[in-house]
């Protein structure tokens, strides 16, 4: 029988990982987090996280299955952190897809993707040789593969992320309107708050909302209760 009060984080030293954390847990939920490095232990602990050292990108899909047993839960945020073509489709597309197949292989069904807004318009409007391409393509392919399988997935797509505090208030977009908002009001008209993050990824979990849907939302004036179903 899972824990229905456990949920795993992976990628657990990112930014948005450390502010979900504590939101989850103040929600009455205990997070494990996953990190690369034993030197961030600390940081995730200070977050109300258990620290979990294992290298997804290196760990094949039974050990990650193994990691998530006793779950109700898993998130996936982490990422290459870009500069790399070679590790970004490794860690964004390769690892992603291996978590969500020891999700399943664990019996852990909830699965929620830290996408970005424009994941499935970029790889269609973008230069192959273009820099950022390679996270694009990654990215859809990660997500496109989550909603192939029988997962209750929420795939999250904020969008050009900024350290301003939660407002808690967003705006909700389709695929389309995020690529159109970007290309009519550059940057400063799709910023996501890294916090709006976290709070999102704490309501689609507790709520229960947003089952094997995709939610592309910019920092805006919905409560968040309001925006997302």
């Amino acid at each position: 029988m899972a824990d229905q009060k456990k949920v795993v984080i992976v990628g657990g030293h990112g930014k948005i990982a450390l502010l979900a954390a504590p939101k989850l847990v103040e929600a009455g939920l205990s997070v494990e987090s996953l990190i690369r490095n034993p030197d961030h232990a600390e940081d995730v602990t200070a977050a109300g996280a258990s620290p979990v050292v294992l290298d997804v990108e290196h760990t094949d899909t039974d050990a990650l299955a193994e990691a998530f047993a006793g779950a109700s839960a898993v998130v996936f945020s982490a990422g290459a952190g870009g500069g790399n073509p070679a590790r970004t489709k490794a860690v964004d597309q390769d690892a992603a897809i291996r978590t969500m197949d020891a999700a399943a292989q664990a019996g852990v069904s909830r699965y929620v993707m830290v996408s970005y807004a424009r994941s499935e318009a970029d790889i269609h409007n973008l230069d192959p040789e273009n820099s950022f391409y390679p996270y694009a393509a990654a990215k859809h392919h990660a997500d496109n593969h989550l909603r192939e399988t029988d997962l209750d997935y929420s795939i999250l797509g904020p969008g050009g992320l900024t350290n301003e505090p939660a407002s808690g208030k967003i705006t909700t977009v389709d695929a389309d309107g995020a690529a159109e908002a970007t290309a009519q009001g550059g940057p400063e008209a799709s910023r996501t708050s890294r916090e709006n993050v976290a709070e999102v990824i704490t309501y689609v979990l507790t709520a229960p909302a947003a089952r094997r849907q995709t939610v592309n939302f910019f920092d805006g004036e919905t409560p968040i209760a309001d925006a997302i179903d």
